[in-house]
């Protein structure tokens, strides 16, 4: 993949549309240096963004998490996402909205700095490799933590919260795994780097209760697709214990959309039916317009 920083085609900053490589801030920023800055992840599927709204609305809820408001509206950020993807043609790929304290003054203090929102597309097919639906990714357990939420603005897309990820999924890799499994701050299973985790017992899908982590849109997307077919689900909190209980595991997120598991540690899992079913039914819904047409399709025979 080409550098980020270095591509041809256009970056929306601030309300209007700005050469690729133009797209700068300073050296002084205020999210650069403190972590204010939010952001969000879309997959464009068919030249449409799936669940936009959704997506804006969380990138606005974050911002107030951190106490600062984003100075244009959700309206005008949906309407400069899909001209931003219109405009770069992108038919499959991935937006990456973001806003950020600016450089007005330097200190911990945030307030009176201007804030900043950009929003980029590009094309990006896959987190993994291209077998990874089928095979399955591994998982190790980190031994970073989620932190509490009287510690951390926790119900916020936060950028200084990925700290954690980044860390948990560099050692990952240097371990050989293809993600990382973090604990909570109480020692339950909470998440992967970059997705939440579902794991199935005699049908029944068991996902960690979200009340220290970030109850994603794909999450959330997931949960109401296994009503739609019939699906036990089970929120709670699971301990690590608990994870050669399982028969099947999957991580969800935008980026990840539905993905397998197909080892925890030492702890193997099948790609199972409840997985496959699961993920067929996403992959239907993220390229229909109708979310009860695709719920339909899942269902019939």
């Amino acid at each position: 993949m080409p550098a980020l920083d270095d591509r041809d085609g256009v970056i929306w900053l601030d309300g209007a549309f700005v050469p690729w490589r133009d797209a700068r801030l300073h050296v002084l920023t205020h999210g650069l240096h403190y972590g204010g800055g939010v952001f969000e992840g879309e997959r464009v599927y068919d030249g449409r963004v799936f669940k936009l709204t959704e997506h804006t609305e969380r990138l606005h809820a974050s911002a107030r998490e951190l106490g600062f408001a984003i100075p244009f509206s959700v309206a005008e950020l949906d309407e400069a996402t899909r001209a931003l993807v219109q405009r770069q043609g992108i038919v499959n790929g991935y937006v990456r909205p973001v806003a950020w304290r600016g450089s007005e003054h330097i200190g911990v203090a945030g307030a009176g700095a201007f804030v900043h929102v950009a929003l980029a597309t590009w094309e990006w097919p896959h987190v993994f490799a291209a077998d990874a639906k089928e095979r399955g990714i591994r998982l190790g357990t980190s031994r970073w933590r989620r932190p509490a939420p009287d510690t951390a603005p926790v119900r916020a897309k936060a950028a200084s919260l990925y700290n954690i990820c980044t860390l948990a999924r560099d050692a990952a890799d240097r371990d050989g795994f293809d993600d990382a499994l973090l604990l909570d701050y109480r020692g339950h299973v909470a998440e992967a780097t970059g997705a939440n985790l579902f794991l199935v017992a005699g049908g029944t899908l068991h996902t960690p209760t979200a009340d220290c982590f970030l109850a994603g849109i794909t999450r959330q997307t997931v949960l109401d697709l296994a009503g739609d077919l019939g699906i036990p689900v089970v929120e709670r909190h699971i301990a690590p214990e608990e994870l050669g209980r399982f028969d099947e595991c999957f991580l969800t997120g935008t980026a990840y959309e539905v993905q397998p598991v197909r080892s925890i540690d030492a702890h193997e899992y099948r790609v199972g039916r409840t997985t496959t079913a699961l993920a067929e039914a996403y992959a239907r819904l993220v390229r229909s317009a109708d979310r009860g047409a695709a719920a339909r399709a899942a269902v019939s025979p």
